[in-house]
């Protein structure tokens, strides 16, 4: 009833331009065009529908009708036409606007709560309009595919239709940043993340997609999302093969390369002698990699390396004798582990150390 109550104003001056048109037959002119659209842009600020508002203009024009006499009639259905497209026109105009200032507003909402800028108390009061309530635990996921994405993409649509349609109402918030897609959910909620890593999964055409721990307060998503962004640039150093990485599941690389000048040390002691090798360490480390990721399966880590069991033998039995390490003692296994497992985090051999 308010909104009905509040159409009146909106077609101030219409009758009058009506009116005018009709008794001379002319179009509508320039400044008659650009009121109309005024308050059109007036009328979608306001909140009032476009639907409504053209069966008021149809219903002022019916009075006008039955004012107007002879071939003054005849020029009514034209001008009404025009004037509902004017004021149509500044209705969507204002839309536009405001969906654009919207978008704006997420966007940078977006950027301070991923890079933890802005104050802590405005960033949650902006949340609350997303959705979030940043005074609980949240986790975010990230996924990665073959192409950047951005919020617009059919493959970001797909994905939010999907969680929409899964989970209804809850507090998530998908988004896009550099190209990647994130979904931002609470942290007692795995459910949300890990369907959100299938579907996107499926529509990134084989991407891949990492998902953070659960951290409180406003830090906690810069927290979760950069540990899942480490966790894809972990992946792709390691050359790691599962879709689906958590964080929490990755705990050990961290830890092996926070004193790197010691992990320098180590590859560089450890297997330094195998750039004796015909070929450099580079082969000999695929093997040990092969060999350790089967399980010291022999036969296993041949096959993936398109080796005879007798060529990776001898390759074993040639890092034995330039490192003095054996790969199949229990004693030396770990230390050739951990040192292959630094080699790769460091990009050694192709990077000095």
């Amino acid at each position: 009833m308010a909104e009905q109550g509040g159409v009146e104003r909106y077609l101030e001056g219409y009758a009058r331009i009506l009116v005018g048109v009709c008794a001379t037959g002319r179009r509508l002119n320039r400044d008659e065009l650009e009121a109309l659209r005024g308050q059109g842009e007036r009328a979608a600020e306001a909140g009032i529908g476009l639907r409504l508002m053209v069966r008021a203009h149809l219903a002022a024009a019916q009075d006008v009708r039955a004012d107007l006499r002879g071939a003054a009639t005849d020029h009514l259905l034209s001008a009404v036409e025009q004037a509902v497209d004017a004021f149509a026109e500044g209705h969507e105009r204002a839309q536009r606007l405001a969906i654009r200032q919207q978008e704006a507003a997420r966007r940078e909402f977006i950027d301070d709560l991923l890079h933890g800028r802005s104050d802590v108390g405005r960033l949650a009061e902006r949340a609350e309009r997303f959705g979030l309530l940043l005074s609980h635990a949240h986790a975010v996921a990230v996924a990665q595919g073959p192409e950047p994405y951005d919020d617009g993409y059919s493959v970001t649509r797909s994905v939010e239709s999907s969680l929409a349609a899964r989970f209804g109402d809850r507090r998530i918030l998908l988004t896009t940043k550099n190209g990647r897609l994130i979904c931002i959910a609470p942290g007692d909620q795995a459910d949300v993340l890990g369907f959100f890593a299938k579907q996107a999964y499926a529509v990134t055409d084989g991407g891949r997609v990492a998902i953070g721990r659960a951290h409180p307060g406003v830090g906690g998503v810069v927290h979760s999302y950069e540990e899942a962004l480490n966790a894809l640039e972990l992946a792709e150093r390691m050359h790691l093969e599962d879709p689906v990485l958590r964080a929490a599941d990755l705990l050990v690389y961290p830890v092996l390369t926070r004193d790197r000048q010691a992990m320098a040390d180590l590859v560089r002691t450890v297997l330094g002698p195998l750039k004796q090798a015909r070929g450099g360490a580079q082969p000999l480390i695929d093997t040990l990699t092969a060999y350790f990721d089967t399980g010291c399966v022999a036969a296993e880590a041949a096959r993936r390396l398109s080796l005879s069991v007798r060529a990776m033998t001898y390759r074993l039995e040639r890092i034995h004798r330039l490192t003095g390490a054996d790969p199949g003692s229990p004693v030396d296994r770990y230390t050739l582990q951990t040192a292959v497992v630094g080699a790769r985090l460091l990009d050694w051999p192709a990077q000095d150390l």
